[in-house]
């Protein structure tokens, strides 16, 4: 009899989970919008990239505020001595609009610093590997992979798009990587 009883409250307890499963999810709708859609004619991204140059500039194309992404435009002309970058909670996302740039990518740094929690800096990578980028090629940074850039005697203009693993806060100040000098 106890094992009877033990069957009917298993099969009791299953069925009252599924009828509570089920309503739940009869419940569920979809997501909507926090914000605007954003379409950026040509136009506009032409007009953009006239504006940054001739200095080494970045011109942020959204409010990424709420958001896990910041997109940008920069500008580099003959910038040599960039310092070394590692980032612990965001990937990077180049796609270049005109000219070229040599890329490290990879090993370790050398002597890193913590310049922001979560932001390395160092003046050179050890063992990184080489890639010469130009107009219309797509470069994916993992979190955590020394970069650095180099537009020594080059015009460079790229598309930035940085993923971050938590969403930016309001008026939050730009990392450092996007902090260029004029």
């Amino acid at each position: 009899m106890t094992t009877i009883r033990q069957i009917t409250g298993t099969v009791l307890l299953v069925l009252a989970l599924c009828i509570c499963i089920s309503a739940q999810s009869a419940q569920r709708k979809p997501s909507e919008a926090t914000r605007p859609v954003v379409v950026m004619p040509a136009q506009t991204l032409d007009d953009l990239k006239q504006k940054l140059k001739p200095g080494n500039k970045t011109e942020e194309l959204i409010d990424s505020a709420g958001m896990e992404l910041r997109v940008a435009v920069q500008h580099e002309n003959n910038r040599t001595g960039a310092a070394a970058e590692l980032h612990d909670a965001s990937d990077d996302v180049y796609y270049v609009l005109e000219g070229a740039a040599t890329l490290v990518l990879g090993g370790k740094l050398d002597a890193p610093k913590e310049v922001e929690p979560g932001e390395w800096r160092s003046p050179k990578i050890i063992d990184g590997k080489t890639f010469e980028i130009a107009k219309g090629d797509l470069v994916v940074v993992p979190r955590g992979t020394p970069h650095q850039r180099s537009t020594a005697n080059k015009d460079f203009t790229m598309i930035l798009i940085k993923i971050y693993e938590d969403p930016l806060k309001p008026g939050a100040p730009k990392p450092t990587s996007l902090s260029q000098k004029p």
